[in-house]
């Protein structure tokens, strides 16, 4: 059964959404994020994605002290990313509570030092972060390409160890124009040893359904709990006693 993990997009200590990663396409909501992680850890779902925005821009996290208090709450484990681009900045996440860390750019722009990171830290606690634009994975803020595709960055890091890896398709980001179903199909058939988590485009429950239906292991959803088009009690029938 596939696993849901709730998302919250910080900017100074507040819940936002973005639409496609574009700061000016910025919906600020009332919701605090450590209340939202008390309703996610109350309605079954522990394992909380979440992105430091203010710290993608300055490439050094920023909400460390909302990550302390997000991680304090009983049965939460928290993935956070966003501006991760040195040791002292992982270390600092993982001293604030952090139970996973998100290497985005960074791993694709060295992926020697992601690989280090990944046998230091143990793949357990590593998520490689690929977002994806025409095949190709794009990096800081989404503003330049790659000539990598997500299948080669994860070919250079699983000799490493590399367990876990969240796929973004941008184009459908924010978009609730469902998932990039074909994309995660091959993704799983290359790499069957890595837990892929989709992102982007989620606006309905089928589109959960039909990740399960394919044997996806996890999904991210976001803007379509925070815009009431997913509701909290629809996907309560995907937690398992092995959630957080």
């Amino acid at each position: 059964m596939i696993e849901i993990i709730p998302a919250i997009d910080i900017i100074g200590g507040k819940c936002v959404r973005l639409s496609q990663g574009d700061y000016d396409r910025c919906t600020t909501y009332d919701a605090q994020p450590v209340d939202m992680v008390k309703r996610y850890v109350d309605a079954g779902f522990g394992r909380v994605h979440v992105v430091d925005l203010d710290g993608a821009k300055a490439s050094y996290p920023r909400n460390l002290n909302t990550l302390e208090r997000m991680a304090s709450v009983s049965g939460a484990s928290i993935e956070w990313g966003g501006g991760i681009k040195s040791e002292g900045a992982l270390r600092d996440l993982f001293n604030a509570g952090a139970s996973y860390a998100i290497i985005g750019s960074l791993a694709a722009k060295n992926p020697t030092l992601m690989g280090e990171w990944i046998r230091k830290y143990g793949p357990d606690k590593m998520v490689l972060g690929a977002d994806v634009r025409n095949g190709k994975i794009a990096v800081s803020g989404w503003l330049e390409d790659t000539s990598l595709t997500i299948s080669d960055l994860i070919t250079l890091l699983e000799p490493s160890g590399l367990t876990q890896a969240i796929c973004t398709e941008i184009s459908r980001d924010g978009m609730f124009t469902g998932a990039a179903t074909e994309l995660y199909a091959e993704l799983m058939e290359k790499h069957p040893a890595v837990i892929f988590t989709a992102s982007g485009g989620i606006g309905s429950m089928d589109d959960i359904v039909k990740l399960n239906d394919m044997g996806m292991p996890r999904v991210i959803v976001g803007k379509a709990l925070y815009e009431g088009r997913i509701a909290l009690d629809d996907m309560s029938r995907y937690v398992c006693p092995s959630q957080n």
